[in-house]
């Protein structure tokens, strides 16, 4: 029997392990047809406008960003490339461009499609919290 009223330090080491703090994801929304920022949003709105933002965002060209941010998506714009060529970089970009977030746990079932000029994207984010984000047809510029 142990004189202190206090638990071993393994047992407390344990417990603080188990502690896990999820992180609110609360941002400014962000409208891109009206160059606005309006109120506040969570969750897998949240999530949705980042997934987008960091698409979009070329990695490497702003300050602001650290290296981890945006994607490399506008190198392929423009380019000469196969369609075959773009069905296999598009996924290893946009996978690195998001799962370094601490949301994302996944990045999966790629769907690259060409309409003339347009290219098109569909894709499933799968969420650390075990949800499921898709993104159906997100235009992406050539």
């Amino acid at each position: 029997m142990a004189l202190s009223p206090f638990q071993p330090i393994e047992e407390r080491v344990d417990a603080v392990d188990e502690i896990t703090t999820v992180e609110p994801s609360k941002t400014y929304r962000l409208s891109y047809e009206s160059n606005e920022i309006s109120g506040l949003i969570d969750g897998e709105e949240a999530l949705r406008q980042f997934i987008i933002k960091a698409i979009t965002t070329a990695r490497f060209r702003f300050l602001i960003y650290d290296e981890q941010y945006g994607s490399e998506l506008d190198e392929l714009i423009g380019a000469d490339v196969s369609l075959e060529l773009l069905q296999m970089e598009i996924p290893r970009v946009i996978t690195e461009a998001l799962i370094y977030d601490d949301r994302v746990a996944d990045v999966t079932d790629f769907e690259v499609t060409r309409d003339g000029d347009k290219l098109f994207v569909s894709f499933r984010v799968v969420t650390t919290e075990g949800e499921d984000v898709i993104l159906d047809e997100m235009e992406v510029g050539l």
